[in-house]
């Protein structure tokens, strides 16, 4: 049975003073029991995370990295970085990312390999757009993105690798997947991995569904046999809300 992952992705919002208390506050609300979660907030608000939750399940990651240890890559930050800094988790190649930072099939796999050599568990997105799903393309697109993703991958280290799911028609379009649709992707995924690594493995990675997860559906999606939980974007900025989601997930 693959234990049930709830993470939250802040985005570009909150400040230390803001990012702190919601965490403490979503940190007393699981408790020690249920499935595991993580937040992942902006780099400058990882600190002030890592605190208010230290001592208790809640996990947390970071949003990006970059593949060099160290350099003259101005902006960036290093996998390394992000271990000392309290991450446990990163995310890779979020649709946001691919959309207005350039990310690309083979750059998710550079940094997934970096993430996996210090032990950093990579939350590897994939998703269509409107136009692709509408045309028909969504399972070319699917294996594609996952396929690049995970060229060079051993199926040793893809039992450390969790996979995302999120239809990008469905991120911040007030639209979402309906249960039996992204069901349909998920499995497609998990069809993918058993034919690329074997039944053993497949059934060991979690996909979560990163498509607009709140707490009115979030009971339907986890439901599903293989949706193992969500990335969750806006509904992760609300104590309340996203209690709601970590109790669906119960």
């Amino acid at each position: 049975m693959r234990t049930k992952l709830i993470a939250g992705n802040w985005k570009m919002n909150l400040t230390s003073g803001e990012a702190g208390p919601l965490a403490k506050t979503i940190a007393d609300a699981v408790g020690s029991d249920g499935p595991d979660v993580l937040l992942c907030p902006s780099f400058t608000l990882i600190p002030a995370v890592r605190d208010a939750v230290d001592g208790t399940k809640v996990q947390v990651g970071a949003q990006n990295i970059f593949w060099e240890p160290k350099g003259a890559y101005t902006g960036e930050v290093s996998a390394e970085m992000l271990i000392d800094a309290g991450c446990s988790h990163v995310i890779i190649g979020h649709s946001e990312r691919r959309q207005y930072f350039g990310e690309t099939d083979a750059s998710v796999q550079r940094k997934t390999m970096t993430a996996l050599k210090v032990d950093l568990i990579p939350i590897i997105c994939v998703g269509e757009t409107l136009d692709e799903r509408e045309e028909g393309r969504t399972e070319a697109i699917i294996d594609k993105q996952i396929s690049g993703a995970l060229t060079g991958i051993e199926a040793d280290d893809m039992l450390r690798v969790v996979i995302a799911y999120e239809p990008v028609w469905a991120i911040g379009t007030g639209r979402t997947a309906t249960p039996d649709t992204a069901q349909e992707v998920h499995k497609q995924i998990r069809t993918w991995l058993k034919n690329k690594y074997g039944k053993d493995v497949a059934e060991q990675v979690r996909i979560l569904y990163g498509g607009s997860m709140k707490a009115a559906n979030a009971a339907d999606l986890l439901g599903q046999p293989d949706i193992d939980g969500g990335l969750v974007g806006g509904a992760s900025l609300k104590a309340d809300e996203f209690k709601a989601i970590i109790d669906a997930a119960r």
